[in-house]
């Protein structure tokens, strides 16, 4: 590990790990929004202390030695969990009679569905020295992937002196027998009024109520957990995490507690518990207890592989809200102002990369909090959100899955997925992502063949001594796959990105390219690609992508433009001209003086920076691989343009998205069409232009632009869009 000071004194870390020895230490908080928080609580040697599996215990974690302390050694560990000191006086009497019960029962079910859950011992050293600042709560923010999230972050959190979590439930997917469990275990709900109530309209005592509950359990320094999305809808901030994230910032402005610590959670799972069935979730009847007890079941006798939890740093609260509130006083152009007239053709060819975020006021958003400050919790949750997504592990299920997917479709011998997953695992290390497994590489790939077998075929040749494996062709098996592999996506979005774009300058050149063309003769202009670049990035939602909100999109395009040209899918070329003019050494054979010939003349024109397409030494068909990643997020854009047709407009936002979700059903060889990807096509189609949301008194509608109200117009966003889509 290498420290680095970079033109703006931000750290630079530059890890190069060797595979097998060194695991990158994920989960650095932000430079730009937080950079006091950045020496907080890390040290270097925290990424050398190893993992912890969480569920298993033996009878060195109890007190006691003997025969029968290892057939009950589960119960009297949970027994011997300690309750922080400062924990209020009522609370502890409320854990001893269900909550240690609830976590034993939760050891045992956990071992039944999990081989292990590992935590990293570093990161939960850091977390653990946050707890010890003076009079400064912890809040978590997690990602969301299933419901049982909730219980086991709850368990992981109490089982590791982190103290007795709050944690906040959708009560409107609760049946009331099923509410009163959970709120005796230390969950919370927003009230029902207002979950359902327009930002405009009074909070009323149930709102009052709420804002100084929280209140207090940020003075007790009770943790509080936040989950920032919801397991339907992922990548995506709800609207109940942006009122919570409001409440907490609001405790903070009035003075509640002097500050907040917040920590990005994120959670990994090699399948996840009820994953597929939960898309489908939404407007479903409210889940109660025999529900829950038959989805535990039917879990329990499913092997569901590994999951991995980690924390990120933690950093302040007061620090982020200095830092962006600073920053909304800087007018930036709209999104609809830079890519409509680039999409219908009407731009002037020179693109202002200042991009303005539309942060509408969410129905959800407590009241008592101006314009500005509803912006600032909005960029808090999505900010958070990348952060949980950054830090979380790529399992080996995503990462078999990803290469089945978009690599090997038709079929690959196992030996030569046994490469590609090495490939795969080492460029996930090199871009300082973690992965949630260790062990030998034979065994990790058929430990995920074996959690995949419903989907695959498998053939044993003989003849070859190999195994040749076939994902089926069904719906059901292209969507799961599907399912797994969007793991992979942030970590290879910038170079997708890059990827995409590099494939729509192809596009463009090929009427111009002979049929003998070979890739490596292709020439890009790298001003070229950095506006290609810029105009996807404009497309495609920073939450979507898994990318930090906070960086300028010009300076994004850039640094894409440079990983290409790292990861050696571009090699640099200059200009003829370029190549000997700076070179002042002296020249053996010349006759005269080296700086004789060079040509000091003003010029206009500025050379342009050129870059020679190339297949990376030990990558073969990398640059398909990062275009086929992005293939579903820009498949669902272009047929959403397809579906504009179709509806009666105007109509409310949820017939829409549900309307779209059943077009995008109905097409053959569609792997996966999610909420997620619907909801960001249309949160894009808003920033654009393309829909307008009006206000009425039974709620808004989406109505279709007038531009948009053209075949033409529609069928010029939609080729905009598919020139940057692989076949």
């Amino acid at each position: 590990m290498k420290n680095w000071a970079c033109d703006s004194g931000q750290k630079l870390e530059i890890f190069i790990p060797f595979l097998g020895k060194c695991r990158p230490f994920s989960g650095r908080c932000c430079q730009t929004c937080t950079p006091k928080s950045w020496d907080g609580f890390y040290h270097k040697h925290l990424s050398s202390l190893g993992f912890h599996n969480a569920i298993r215990v033996t009878e060195e974690d109890t007190r006691y030695r003997g025969w029968l302390v290892r057939r009950v050694c589960g119960f009297l560990a949970v027994w011997n969990w300690k309750v922080p000191a400062d924990t209020p006086g009522d609370l502890p009497a409320r854990i001893c009679r269900s909550k240690r019960l609830c976590n034993w029962f939760l050891l045992k079910l956990l071992n039944r569905l999990f081989l292990s859950v590992q935590l990293h011992r570093g990161q939960l050293e850091m977390v653990l020295r946050a707890t010890r600042t003076p009079n400064v709560p912890l809040v978590f923010l997690s990602t969301h992937k299933s419901q049982l999230d909730g219980l086991l972050l709850s368990f992981l959190l109490f089982s590791q002196g982190l103290g007795v979590p709050r944690v906040t439930v959708d009560g409107q997917g609760c049946s009331p027998r099923l509410r009163a469990l959970l709120a005796r275990l230390g969950g919370i709900f927003l009230p029902w009024r207002t979950e359902q109530m327009s930002s405009d309209q009074d909070e009323g005592l149930p709102g009052a109520v709420l804002a100084t509950y929280v209140e207090e359990v940020l003075k007790s320094r009770q943790p509080l957990l936040i989950f920032l999305e919801e397991p339907s809808v992922t990548l995506c901030l709800s609207a109940p995490a942006r009122q919570w994230l409001a409440l907490v910032y609001r405790a903070m402005r009035d003075g509640a507690v002097p500050d907040v610590l917040l920590v990005p959670v994120g959670i990994a799972y090699d399948v996840v518990p009820g994953g597929l069935q939960q898309e489908g979730a939404q407007g479903a009847q409210p889940l109660g207890l025999g529900a829950c007890l038959w989805a535990a079941c039917r879990a329990a006798c499913r092997n569901l592989g590994c999951a991995r939890v980690d924390f990120a740093q933690p950093f302040s609260l007061q620090e982020f809200v200095a830092k962006n509130l600073s920053r909304q006083s800087c007018r930036e152009k709209l999104l609809e102002e830079l890519l409509l007239p680039t999409i219908l053709g009407t731009c002037s060819g020179q693109l202002d990369a200042k991009k303005a975020e539309i942060w509408s006021p969410s129905p959800a958003t407590a009241a008592g909090l101006g314009p500005e400050e509803e912006i600032l919790v909005a960029q808090l949750g999505v900010h958070s959100l990348s952060d949980s997504v950054a830090c979380s592990a790529v399992m080996a299920v995503g990462i078999t899955s990803a290469l089945l997917l978009h690599k090997h479709r038709e079929g690959v011998f196992l030996s030569r997925l046994m490469l590609d997953f090495a490939w795969l695992l080492e460029e996930i290390l090199l871009r300082q992502r973690d992965v949630g497994f260790s062990g030998q590489l034979r065994a990790l790939v058929q430990h995920s063949l074996t959690l995949l077998a419903a989907r695959l075929t498998l053939y044993h040749l003989s003849p070859v001594g190999d195994v040749l494996v076939v994902p089926k062709a069904s719906v059901g098996a292209l969507r799961e796959l599907s399912h797994h592999s969007t793991a992979i996506l942030p970590v290879f979005a910038s170079e997708a990105v890059g990827a995409c774009a590099i494939h729509a300058l192809l596009m463009e050149m090929l009427p111009f390219l002979g049929m003998t063309v070979g890739p490596s003769t292709i020439v890009l202009s790298q001003d070229e690609l950095c506006r290609k670049t810029l105009e996807l990035l404009w497309l495609l939602p920073p939450n979507l992508l898994g990318l930090q909100p906070c960086q300028p999109l010009d300076c994004l395009s850039q640094d894409i433009v440079d990983k290409l040209l790292l990861c050696g899918l571009l090699e640099a070329e200059e200009p003829e001209s370029e190549r000997w003019v700076c070179d002042l050494a002296p020249q053996p054979c010349c006759p005269q003086q080296p700086w004789a010939g060079m040509d000091f003349t003003d010029s206009d024109s500025d050379s342009d920076s050129q870059g020679k397409l190339r297949e990376p030494q030990g990558s073969p068909g990398f640059l398909l691989f990062l275009c086929r990643l992005l293939s579903p997020v820009l498949r669902t854009y272009a047929r959403a343009v397809a579906f504009l047709d179709r509806p009666s407009w105007p109509q409310p936002e949820t017939a829409y998205v549900e309307a779209l979700l059943q077009f995008l059903s109905e097409e053959d060889g569609f792997e996966h069409p999610n909420s997620s990807l619907a909801l960001s096509s249309l949160q894009t189609f808003k920033e654009i232009g393309v829909l307008e949301e009006v206000r009425t008194p039974t709620g808004p509608l989406l109505h279709l632009a007038e531009s948009f109200r053209s075949s033409a117009s529609r069928g010029k966003l939609e080729a905009f869009i598919q020139q940057f889509t692989m076949p």
